[in-house]
């Protein structure tokens, strides 16, 4: 189970007044944050994850301490071990598809598999500005996977895939978050591309 209890002073929400956010993720569940642009959203990923620090609280994972302000803990994020999507992919130019995955598993069974449920088997040898957006999207959902993380935080996952596609993709997702035990976090604008994955939904509108 991962917990968050902390708050954060976000510039361009309600004239940067602090947030408070106070929410428990159960292990193996599928959460769906919804929200207006500039409410935290990304930001709570970003802190989950440990890219970025809150002002105050704590942030525990089964219990273990990743943040916790007044014992001045916070674990690095790759201590953490978690799967993180970017909404802009952040892939790496000079690395091809197939060294995207290499990078971060030495795991070659696994690898492929991974290449089959996203498609990308055939562009192995593709660097991200051969692939289009769609491709690189896939990409960065393999790359987060391949670590086998279990906890996946996904910024906008499905933005660049088309209809067909993303309903392909979620097929293929479910059964594989099953297999690997993982708590999924994606925040997106729009319910109905979600509506594949069961799971709760979290307003972040009029959080305070």
């Amino acid at each position: 189970m991962i917990s968050v209890d902390i708050e954060i002073k976000l510039k361009a929400y309600n004239g940067g007044q602090l947030l408070g956010i106070k929410k428990q993720f159960n292990s193996g569940g599928v959460t769906k944050i919804l929200g207006p642009s500039g409410s935290g959203k990304t930001t709570l990923l970003k802190m989950i994850a440990g890219l970025s620090s809150p002002q105050k609280g704590k942030i525990t994972a089964n219990g273990a301490a990743w943040f916790d302000a007044e014992q001045k803990i916070n674990l690095s994020p790759q201590k953490r071990n978690v799967g993180f999507v970017f909404q802009n992919y952040a892939l790496f130019p000079n690395m091809t598809v197939q060294q995207h995955l290499e990078y971060a598993t030495g795991d070659v069974g696994w690898i492929n598999q991974l290449l089959k449920l996203g498609q990308l088997d055939n562009f192995i040898t593709h660097k991200p500005e051969h692939l289009s957006g769609g491709q690189q999207q896939r990409l960065a959902i393999l790359r987060a996977l391949a670590i086998k993380p279990k906890l996946l935080l996904m910024d906008e996952p499905f933005s660049a895939l088309d209809s067909k596609m993303k309903t392909l993709l979620i097929k293929e997702l479910k059964p594989l978050f099953k297999q690997l035990g993982t708590t999924v976090i994606i925040v997106n604008h729009n319910l109905q591309e979600l509506e594949g994955f069961e799971g709760e939904v979290m307003d972040f509108d009029g959080l305070s």
